[in-house]
């Protein structure tokens, strides 16, 4: 048996539907966040021996993490902190593989810049020297009000 449906209840349901699909996409599209932060910084490396770094245990990053060699952690000059490159942030770095953690912040003189870490290897470190790299990271989220 068919029930007859008017064409105006048809115009409400499809209305209702579409409403339904636009709430949907809305919501899913601020689920994925702000685009990604592209920004080209001063690079320079460090090592976590004695006579680099302040304090007495030159593993001991600012954060209280302990730097080991083959980590792929960085330091951030205090001013990319409000960007999104906290403790912990995820980087990619133009030049090099992988994803690289924020783990350390560099002294409050340094502006715009980060510090690749590289261990205990001296020469890496030195063969790097300084450049300007492009770092792509995820943009901090807004907190709703």
């Amino acid at each position: 048996m068919t029930v007859p449906i008017s064409l105006q209840s048809k115009v409400k349901a499809l209305g209702l539907a579409a409403v339904l699909v636009i709430i949907t996409w809305a919501v899913s599209a601020g689920e994925s966040g702000p685009p990604p932060v592209t920004l080209t910084v001063t690079a320079t490396a460090y090592n976590s021996l004695h006579g680099q770094g302040a304090g007495k245990d030159h593993a001991l990053a600012a954060w209280g993490d302990r730097l080991e060699p083959g980590m792929q952690a960085i330091a951030v000059s205090r001013d990319l902190i409000p960007l999104g490159l906290g403790h912990n942030a995820e980087v990619e770095i133009e030049g090099l593989p992988g994803v690289w953690v924020v783990k350390d912040k560099m002294n409050r003189r340094w502006k715009h810049k980060i510090d690749i870490y590289m261990g205990e290897d001296l020469e890496a470190a030195r063969a790097w020297g300084k450049r300007q790299v492009t770092i792509t990271f995820a943009a901090p989220v807004e907190e709703a009000l």
